[in-house]
């Protein structure tokens, strides 16, 4: 390991910072090598520590820790990494939670996410995940420690780790990823073209304005034809409304919305005229007092399963995936 040095430990004053690591590991040996030092010096600093992870690995770790780990909040990882906007908020929560009170000045949070069961666009995505992470959480008392394992994941999974942490461990060990590519280094990176899709039956087109009364009620209608009812419905609806606004206030006052089903997903497109560059992550940094912006696309992705954001060719298109 190219440079390893003893596990880096955030010193005095980093605390409130993020500290955001990938444990790529091979055998359940290397995985407690890293995990168990990682809870128990952060149980003796007194962070909270959070282990989301497989079921075995649970197992493993309670089993290793032994009476300590009553002071671990576990959670098994399916339950946790279900979308991604959801997720991050989830993690933002906690550390709220845990640190706005001063009970603790840190968390520590094990996060393993779920690859297996992920189509090609649901990795991507993820992937995309973990490098917002490192804006979404860069002033938050928080050190994240995320595994993954080889024997389990494809080689651009387990590749991908490497462009999405700034640091890797490995036992006590931590070195400087060498690959790490930061979410903000410009739209070569990390930002993507939308692919098309295929589309079950036909697309069903509105071109809107100031009137969004027109939007939400042809969202409602298209969503219902095409499978999609109840709550899941009012999601895309609010979604989809709350996209048309930022389009009307800040995308030359109209714009167009499109739906269609494509496999077990409802795909809705809203496209306007850009007039600014929109950073890919936008929406995944919680909002507060003193950003103007970006609170509507933040309850967007906790709504929605997917969302993609891409701005080419002075359009914005933001598109909006929800479940069957």
């Amino acid at each position: 390991m190219t440079g390893a040095t003893a596990r880096h430990t955030p010193g005095p004053g980093s605390a409130a910072h993020l500290t955001h690591q990938g444990l790529i590991y091979g055998t359940d040996e290397e995985f407690l090598s890293a995990t168990v030092p990682f809870c128990l010096d952060g149980l003796e600093q007194d962070d909270a520590v959070l282990a989301v992870t497989t079921a075995a690995n649970i197992g493993l770790l309670r089993g290793a820790l032994g009476g300590t780990a009553e002071q671990v909040e576990f959670v098994d990882a399916d339950d946790w990494y279900r979308a991604p906007g959801r997720t991050l908020g989830a993690y933002h929560r906690y550390v709220d939670r845990h640190t706005a009170d001063g009970a603790h000045a840190r968390v520590r949070v094990i996060g393993e996410p779920v690859w297996h069961g992920r189509d090609r666009l649901e990795t991507a995505e993820w992937t995309r995940y973990e490098a917002a992470i490192n804006v979404a959480f860069a002033d938050c008392p928080a050190w994240i420690v995320c595994p993954y394992d080889t024997r389990a994941l494809p080689a651009d999974v387990v590749a991908g780790a490497r462009h999405t942490h700034p640091e890797l461990v490995a036992g006590p060990a931590a070195h400087p990823s060498d690959h790490y590519t930061p979410p903000d280094t410009g739209r070569r990176s990390w930002e993507r073209r939308l692919a098309p899709v295929a589309v079950d039956g036909r697309e069903a087109v509105l071109d809107f304005a100031a009137d969004l009364s027109e939007v939400r009620a042809f969202v409602a209608e298209t969503a219902g034809a095409l499978g999609l009812s109840g709550e899941r419905a009012g999601h895309l609806v609010f979604a989809a409304n709350e996209v048309a606004t930022n389009a009307v206030r800040h995308g030359g006052g109209h714009g167009r919305i499109s739906l269609r089903r494509a496999g077990r997903r409802i795909v809705c497109d809203v496209a306007n005229p850009a007039r600014g560059g929109v950073e890919w992550y936008t929406g995944y940094l919680p909002p507060d007092g003193t950003r103007g912006h970006g609170h509507g696309l933040w309850t967007v992705r906790q709504l929605c399963d997917l969302v993609e954001i891409d701005a080419d060719g002075g359009v914005t298109t933001v598109r909006l995936h929800l479940d069957l």
